[in-house]
């Protein structure tokens, strides 16, 4: 069962909006009108109760001719208040049991892939881990700290600590603009007024394993730096966005910034990432491209093309700049010359730091190892949830068949999240360990121990259950 609410065709002609193809199944017998009562035009309030062999329904809607709607809706059990008006859209679904048993055996492929490719993903994280680890390490232990203001040939090829002012005497230029800046980077940051889709879903189980779904698609609209395509909307009449942004973002980098003797390389100053807001004037607008100068007006700092800033449409852009300004920063990295690059570490990882402001190379070190143990746990994470959504995959045609009864399906469900819950935290401990075997074998040793006690507990907990389950009552 699909229906999908149509505010106008079912306000003004429901019993043709409830029966069209779109919006019912072919199995709908006609609607029959339980009550319809019309007090003025601009109020309407309208009762259906629709039946077929599977489904009854009953659905109010009640317009106080203000262009907002209110639809009341029971389905079985499932009962809803669904505000509507010209910027949202409810679509009521249905599956039956065998339906949704199909589904779950297709998701079984999907399970068996995602529960697979989580052991490289473990496995390449801890040797990832361990080689960053090293690496750090080793640099910890050879790098030099060097002066600014000279550029000393003996120290060529070597892992160095610089700190300075990282400065330009080049301006960078937006040409469309005509924005002129002595900078390190400026940035144009293009965005468009665009109609946004955003949608929640309810689902409820019913005796028999069928299951109801209401979705509701809301539409806002928003500034958005990038384009929003309206034709997968689910209500794309109405809500349409424009097929291509006026102006796009880009960014420009001095051509020579240096810290005291050495050249920065673009690596480095990408890693400058503290931006402030730019505010254009007219000499900007003066020199910018005639385009520019025939449809946007400056605002606020920025450019606008619309007609009124304070009340914007659709397809209105906005266009505002930020810099990177000269400041203070400490660099880690190979010394080449008279500039940097990263540096290679005989552990195989390399190396290229930077800080804002004057760093001793110490907390440099310190702050990469705890960025490296943070990217550790996120990849242990991630390696863990595809295990565990992979194997809750496999195992969930057991919970469908048990939803033939709800609450049946509800307890499986719980106890089959419990089970490869432990299942997967089992297998990721073992298959970190084992990692851990390879690349540093003490500790590998010490994790495959706890991960062998753990899959151990788990099948005595099954022999327990099993042999309860064999004694009398």
């Amino acid at each position: 069962m699909s229906v999908g609410t149509d505010r106008s065709l079912l306000l003004a002609e429901p019993e043709r909006a409830l029966h069209r193809p779109r919006y019912a199944s072919a199995a709908y017998r006609e609607p029959q009108r339980v009550h319809h009562k019309a007090q003025k035009q601009e109020a309407l309030e309208v009762s259906w109760k629709i039946q077929d062999k599977l489904t009854e329904a009953t659905l109010k809607i009640k317009s106080a001719g203000s262009g907002s709607q209110q639809i009341a809706f029971t389905y079985k059990s499932l009962e809803l208040e669904i505000a509507m008006d010209a910027d949202s859209y409810t679509e009521f679904g249905g599956r039956s049991w065998g339906s949704r048993l199909i589904e779950s055996i297709k998701g079984v492929l999907l399970g068996i892939v995602m529960f697979i490719v989580a052991f490289p993903v473990l496995f390449w994280n801890e040797g990832r881990a361990v080689q960053t680890a090293k690496s750090l390490g080793e640099g910890a232990s050879e790098v030099v700290s060097v002066a600014s203001d000279n550029v000393e040939t003996t120290n060529e090829g070597k892992l160095v600590y610089v700190t300075g002012d990282a400065t330009t005497t080049d301006s960078v230029s937006d040409p469309k603009f005509g924005v002129t800046i002595s900078a390190l980077r400026l940035e144009r940051v293009a965005e468009m007024y665009q109609w946004k889709e955003s949608k929640t879903s309810s689902s409820q189980k019913h005796l028999g394993g069928g299951e109801t779904t209401v979705t509701n698609y809301k539409y806002e609209k928003v500034w958005s730096p990038k384009l929003i395509n309206s034709g997968g909307f689910k209500q794309a009449s109405g809500h349409e966005n424009p097929q291509t942004i006026p102006v796009t973002n880009q960014s420009w980098t001095a051509k020579s910034v240096t810290l005291g003797a050495f050249t920065m390389p673009d690596a480095l100053i990408d890693k400058m990432d503290k931006t402030e807001r730019y505010a254009a004037d007219e000499t900007a607008t003066g020199n910018s491209a005639p385009d520019v100068q025939n449809r946007f007006k400056l605002h606020q700092g920025g450019y606008y093309l619309g007609q009124n800033p304070a009340s914007p449409a659709v397809g209105d852009t906005r266009v505002t700049f930020k810099v990177v300004r000269p400041a203070t920063v400490s660099i880690v990295a190979r010394q080449v010359a008279n500039t940097f690059q990263a540096y290679q570490a005989k552990a195989g990882g390399s190396i290229l730091l930077l800080t804002y402001g004057t760093v001793s190379p110490d907390a440099m070190f310190k702050t990469a190892e705890k960025s490296n143990k943070t990217l550790t746990w996120v990849f242990r994470a991630a390696g863990f949830l595809l295990m565990f959504i992979g194997l809750f995959l496999i195992f969930n045609p057991l919970a469908v068949v048990a939803d033939v009864v709800p609450i049946f399906g509800s307890l499986l469900s719980v106890g089959v999240a419990a089970f490869v819950g432990l299942v997967a935290s089992a297998l990721s401990l073992l298959t970190i360990s084992v990692a851990w075997l390879t690349y540093r074998p003490l500790l590998g040793l010490a994790l495959l121990v706890l991960a062998a006690a753990s899959m151990w507990g788990l099948l005595r907990l099954s022999i327990q259950k099993q042999e309860l389950q064999k004694k009398p009552a």
